[in-house]
């Protein structure tokens, strides 16, 4: 006796259901969960940075080893939320291509590598000279061996 396509696909339809269903509640899991992580992350940040922002307004009148002593918080924990804290610098001008200096880097061909085995251009240094960001060449330093 033949089955029909349609009976075919439903068999194999209700034998992975439970499956699927299984798949989607992990999937659904973890999205939740990763936003609570996100969230909590964001939250971290926040109070870290105000209190890199306390220490800092506050260190010319107490030092971080008292904050330490008084507190019972480690002086390395303070001096990492100090030293943490991001300093608003302003933005630096980006040249545009068609300025000269954009030009001179771009026609600029870095040194390449060689391996000493073969005197062949290293597949790092051949990654170096071919990468650009926006039509400007980009220099990836070899790794030191």
């Amino acid at each position: 006796m033949a089955t029909t396509d349609e009976e075919i696909e439903r068999r194999v339809e209700e034998n992975d259901a439970p499956r699927t269903a299984e798949r989607k509640a992990a999937a659904k899991r973890v999205r939740q969960l990763a936003r609570q992580r996100a969230e909590a992350a964001e939250k971290l940040a926040d109070v870290e940075r105000e209190l890199g922002d306390v220490l800092a307004e506050s260190s010319d009148v107490i030092g971080v080893e008292e904050l330490a002593k008084f507190t019972d918080v480690p002086a390395a924990d303070l001096n990492q939320w100090l030293n943490g804290r991001r300093t608003t610098r302003p933005k630096r001008k980006r040249t545009t291509a068609n300025s000269s200096a954009a030009k001179d880097h771009a026609n600029h061909t870095p040194p390449t590598a060689t391996t000493a085995a073969t005197g062949q251009p290293s597949k790092q240094a051949e990654l170096a000279s071919s990468r650009t960001v926006e039509g400007t060449a980009v220099r990836i330093p070899e790794p030191v061996t």
